[in-house]
């Protein structure tokens, strides 16, 4: 059984990346701001174990205690930072506070936990950062995007750094791009729009890549979408 870390786990992709994780027998410490969606997560059924923890990541007290709530823990096989918002807005007309905002959810969260849990972390152990192809270099980007698809390209940056870094470790750092899943964040931004992949579809593809790719892979940035743009 091994101990897996997922943020952003009440509802999308990393409610349904904690699920699989789960219900493949490992333990999963399912981490995102709402309570209620974390119980629903955690009353599902599944042969692993799932730890729920209420957070806002981008609180440094909430930071303290998710290190605290795996302080009996000795190590940590993989964190999934799934965590993330949405802006869909004309760059003219977005305010520096989204894009701080931004950059808080979407960057600084991870880098928050990353620092707060380096300690967790154990030769073979992986992290795992979830961006998106609108982060990716050379993807067609969408107007409206601007604050997100730049903060996403920032934490793409941010995985191959401190891979380079935590190399020497035995951690191995990847990120992943994806494409248009139909999540509830998709649809607040895009209503109407229908995604070629869903949620169970895409968790499945993360859990599998933070369990066994860290054996191929250290420091890469990897586009996961059919086609270009997403």
């Amino acid at each position: 059984m091994k101990k897996i870390i997922v943020t952003g786990a009440s509802k999308g992709i990393g409610y349904s990346t904690a699920l699989k994780l789960a219900e493949n027998g490992h333990h999963v410490f399912a981490i995102a701001r709402s309570e209620k969606n974390l119980l629903k997560l955690a009353n599902e059924n599944f042969s692993g174990e799932i730890t729920t923890i209420s957070a806002d990541l981008t609180n440094s007290e909430d930071i303290n205690k998710i290190a605290f709530a795996l302080s009996d823990f000795e190590f940590v096989d993989a964190l999934i930072n799934n965590a993330g918002a949405l802006v869909n807005k004309p760059f003219m007309e977005t305010t520096i506070e989204e894009w701080n905002s931004q950059f808080d959810i979407n960057v600084l969260s991870s880098i928050r936990l990353i620092k707060a849990l380096k300690v967790k972390f154990k030769k073979g152990s992986h992290i795992v950062n979830i961006s998106s192809m609108g982060g990716f270099q050379g993807s067609s980007k969408f107007p409206g995007l601007a604050a997100y698809s730049t903060s996403k390209g920032a934490l793409t940056i941010l995985s191959e750094c401190i891979s380079t870094e935590f190399a020497g470790d035995g951690i191995a750092v990847n990120c992943l791009c994806l494409g248009a899943v139909q999540t509830e964040m998709l649809e607040e931004a895009f209503p109407g729009y229908k995604a070629p992949t869903n949620p169970d579809e895409m968790g499945a593809f993360i859990a599998n890549f933070a369990l066994s790719a860290h054996l191929f892979f250290n420091g890469k940035v990897l586009p996961v979408a059919l086609n270009n743009p997403e």
